[in-house]
């Protein structure tokens, strides 16, 4: 057998050093002779070979000829049969644990089997656990744990298969089982692209926590001496990086089933993730169910279940969540917050989402969370109309059946529905109370109606009663048509054209039996209004001779020059399907309000025609402008106006603007002028209480 080993590493010194050195490294070997259970055979063999080597090495001209060998390309050294366990033994000492083991192992091997029970079989045995095991320190050394545990392995199979050494074994085994950790970590911080090694991990890393009874460590395993709890939650904190979301989802999911509370709140964690980095609002449902069903004691969920409400663009519930904390701290953050509560929760939520959801992912690499783009998203709006609808037609399903059982009819209408739409909180629908309140208020009104209104004015009775039959037609038809059931569900379309006939046959009813006081009561009206038109000709004379007299300083931050403020109010939009020309008017109302409350000329009222949250934003930019001693001049035209959208609860417009803006101090110097022709507008209608408002807009698109 040739060996990897000249005859200066063989007996451990420098090929440069002199004879003394050689010979006292000579009898340093002799001293330290191996005593882990050699043979007395072949540690003799071993002592012969050093000194054969140390003779070889003394002798001049014997050391220069090996010298000539070595430089003319010779390596290796022959052993005969009888020596090469010896050989072996010398390589292992000599510093190369890893060939003396291959080696070893080759020589166990058939044909080269030694005889059973021989001194032979022994020695190689004991050497092919002892190599294994300094391989494996060798590999760890390196950091190359998965090629450590692999000798290790090797080696209590060799020694499984010899039937001899079981406390060697056990020693390796252990080795082994202590490995474990390192050996995941190696295998999943390699490249994606190899996958078996990947995967190999993956594997071993969910055997290793369900046989510790999950992350909380519930089963007292064979790993409680190597891996306490402690030392385990290091090492998953160490090693979750390396996991892509969708791995650690399928993961968390799984020890989930099997009882580990922990691992459910880390799925709820890696599914909100995904939903958010991947912009899938479905993921966040599914994160949401899981959390409510979580018992972790110690825990607040609320705060975290309004972030995923906020998500989903269901503001109240979100705040409700937030309201419903038991966290003292949290609450007195949000009740001390200088800004509204809305924008509050939003910074809550932003740094929940940096801080605590988007990072330990491999394939989540996300610095800051931008909760405008998310909004903005197409696919984001357009899944949240759709859950508008479902939750609408889950409504609508319950008030039918609600109907059918007062009218006692046979007809069932449930069929009709898709049983799997999902419930939401009605506080999302677009009106206050939901279409749930809608239909209650008809039915109130088919049945009860309101003896002061269709008595004494049938004839705003029946205009009344035109415009509900309007709404619920428009409702009711965008419903049907989200459904495709028109033509395979002749029971809904029953149902519906009984409602409106039901309705329509007793407004004619009160229409003939109080025709005469109607006209009576319309006589009556048509002067009141007269008498009305003549106030508002004598207000809006007064209005503009105190303009006149106190220009373009109605709202200023000297207290000298403020006057009275001007309220104008304007008229709801409250048709269910409004025309291009009815929103293009009540977007010019908003201008010129806005225009002239920047201006400092009134006082801003168009709660009837916009959201708090957009009015809200007009008075902070004013109040703005008071303290910095200026107003704004600004002058806006609308050029084009186009449909981008339109559902029965929100309306998308695009606009072009001519628009021109003058910044002047209060002294009424001029500081500078932005005009922009055109400018683009992005404008964004919602229905709620019974009439449409302006909630937001973005320019500059």
């Amino acid at each position: 057998m040739e060996l990897p080993l000249d005859h200066f590493r063989l007996i451990g010194v420098s090929p440069s050093a002199s004879s003394e050195e050689i010979l006292r490294a000579f009898q340093l070997r002799l001293d330290k002779t191996p005593d882990e259970g050699f043979t007395y055979e072949v540690l003799t063999q071993r002592s012969e070979l050093l000194r054969l080597t140390a003779d070889l090495l003394t002798n001049p001209e014997n050391r220069r000829e090996y010298e000539n060998l070595l430089l003319n390309g010779s390596s290796g050294l022959e052993f005969s049969s009888n020596r090469e366990v010896a050989g072996l033994i010398l390589l292992w000492e000599s510093g190369s644990p890893k060939e003396a083991f291959k080696m070893t192992r080759k020589a166990l091997q058939p044909p080269q089997t030694p005889a059973l029970g021989s001194s032979r079989e022994a020695d190689l045995t004991l050497l092919a656990a002892l190599t294994a095991r300094d391989s494996a320190i060798h590999e760890q050394q390196l950091r190359s744990y998965s090629n450590a545990a692999d000798f290790l392995s090797e080696g209590i199979q060799l020694l499984q298969r010899m039937g001899k050494l079981g406390d060697r074994r056990q020693e390796l085994e252990e080795d082994l089982l202590a490995l474990l950790p390192y050996r995941i970590l190696d295998l999943l911080s390699r490249e994606l692209n190899d996958q078996d090694s990947h995967k190999k991990g993956l594997s071993m890393l969910e055997n290793l926590i369900i046989k510790r009874g999950g992350l909380e460590g519930n089963n007292k395993s064979e790993y409680r001496n190597y891996l306490n709890q402690q030392e385990f939650e290091a090492f998953f904190k160490q090693i979750k990086p390396f996991l892509t979301v969708q791995e650690q989802i399928d993961l968390f999911l799984e020890l989930q089933k099997r009882g580990s509370l922990e691992a459910g709140f880390l799925a709820f964690l890696s599914l909100t993730a995904i939903g958010f980095s991947r912009r899938k609002p479905e993921k966040l449902f599914e994160a949401r169910r899981i959390l409510k069903k979580l018992n972790l004691s110690g825990l607040d969920s609320m705060p975290l279940i309004g972030c995923l409400d906020l998500l989903l663009a269901d503001i109240d519930q979100a705040s409700a969540r937030f309201s419903s904390s038991s966290d003292e701290n949290l609450q007195d953050w949000l009740n001390n917050y200088p800004g509204n509560k809305l924008e509050a929760i939003c910074i809550f939520c932003k740094n929940w989402l940096e801080n605590d959801v988007l990072v330990g992912y491999r394939d989540i690499d996300l610095k800051e969370v931008d909760l405008d783009s998310w909004f903005e998203d197409r696919e984001i709006q357009e899944f949240i109309e759709k859950l508008e609808k479902k939750s609408i037609k889950t409504t609508i399903k319950s008030n039918l059946q609600k109907q059918q059982i007062k009218k006692e009819s046979s007809i069932n209408i449930t069929e009709d529905f898709d049983s799997s739409s999902v419930n939401l909180d009605e506080r999302r629908l677009p009106w206050p109370g939901g279409i749930k309140q809608e239909y209650e208020k008809i039915d109130i009104q088919e049945n009860k109606f309101n003896e002061e209104i269709f008595k004494n004015k049938p004839i705003e009775a029946y205009r009344y009663l035109i415009e509900k039959i309007a709404e619920l037609k428009f409702s009711f038809g965008e419903f049907l048509k989200d459904q495709e059931i028109i033509g395979g569900s002749p029971y809904l379309i029953y149902v519906y054209v009984f409602l409106i006939l039901f309705a329509f046959g007793i407004g004619i009813g009160f229409l003939r039996n109080n025709f005469k006081n109607s006209l009576q009561n319309d006589a009556d009206a048509d002067k009141a209004l007269i008498a009305v038109d003549e106030n508002k000709k004598v207000i809006k004379k007064d209005i503009i001779q105190e303009i006149k007299k106190n220009p373009l300083n109605k709202l200023t931050s000297n207290p000298e020059k403020s006057t009275s403020i001007i309220s104008y109010e304007f008229k709801e939009l409250n048709t269910a399907s409004p025309s291009l020309e009815d929103i293009r008017n009540l977007i010019n109302e908003w201008l010129l309000s806005k225009s002239n409350y920047l201006a400092g000329k009134n006082e801003i009222n168009l709660s009837k025609i916009v959201s708090k949250g957009l009015i809200d934003r007009t008075i902070e930019e004013r109040q703005n402008d008071i303290k910095k001693g200026i107003y704004k001049e600004i002058n806006s035209q609308i050029r084009k106006i186009d449909l981008e959208s339109q559902t029965s609860s929100r309306i998308v417009v695009l606009v072009e603007l001519n628009y021109l803006e003058k910044l002047v101090k209060n002294s009424g110097e001029f500081i500078n002028e932005t005009s922009l022709n055109p400018l683009k507008v992005k404008y964004i209608l919602g229905f709620s209480n019974k009439s449409w408002k302006l909630v937001d807009f973005v320019s500059g698109l």
